[in-house]
């Protein structure tokens, strides 16, 4: 399957400069938060305070073949061995319980997950487990918006099960994108199709301005506790 990639070089330079002003002036401004979720954490539960999980990020290789050759279609060549996407670490708060995925791996998050922890509840609900990510984005790792990145062990999984899942790998993903605004968090198989239509819609019309409707509408989900588990 290929997908087509408007030709972006200018508003990938300056959505990348928009991402490191705003990560760096986020990270300074919001550090008294940063301590006062910390200790709340440590207050509520034995375990660290910052929770590291792998995600799969951008697929440069293609990326790059892309702007090398200026082809608008991209044809992902899919290895066996491949990840579909450069492994990074992404920071969140620590939401659950330390030893969550102790004996089941892998999981989705339910519905009232048991995993959670009091704290946890409150920081998912306004997202503000999200906000450690910004580390990721002054990494260059992910970007404040665009599709998020989904563990190695599902992406491996999807692309098997669903046309065209590693296209929404062409672009940085973000903290939060316009799937997530429109539909929260994933129950089955059928609402990671659904994700990856608006994903692949968002790659397709990227721009400034889409950006910038994502950022107000994640403010209005993260005041209305909209999608949280």
């Amino acid at each position: 399957m290929a997908v087509v990639l408007p030709r972006v070089g200018a508003y990938a330079m300056v959505k990348r400069m928009v991402d490191l002003v705003a990560s760096s002036i986020a990270l300074l401004a919001l550090w008294p938060l940063f301590v006062a979720v910390a200790v709340a954490i440590r207050l509520d539960t034995k375990g660290p305070v910052l929770f590291r999980q792998v995600r799969v990020g951008r697929n440069r290789r293609v990326a790059a073949k892309a702007l090398r050759r200026f082809e608008n279609v991209v044809q992902l060549d899919v290895r066996r061995e491949d990840w579909h996407g450069e492994l990074f670490t992404m920071f969140k708060f620590r939401t659950m319980r330390s030893d969550a995925e102790a004996s089941t791996g892998a999981v989705w998050a339910q519905e009232g997950d048991p995993r959670v922890t009091r704290v946890g509840r409150f920081l998912r609900d306004t997202r503000l487990d999200e906000l450690p990510q910004l580390i990721n984005v002054l990494r260059g790792e992910m970007s404040l918006i665009g599709p998020r990145p989904e563990r190695p062990e599902f992406v491996r999984q999807f692309v098997h099960q669903i046309a065209g899942y590693d296209l929404r790998h062409v672009v940085t993903p973000g903290i939060t994108g316009l799937s997530q605004v429109r539909q929260g968090y994933d129950r089955c198989l059928d609402d990671v199709r659904r994700k990856l239509c608006h994903d692949l819609e968002y790659i397709r019309s990227r721009s400034l301005w889409m950006d910038l409707s994502v950022a107000l509408r994640t403010l209005g989900v993260m005041i209305g506790h909209v999608g949280a588990r």
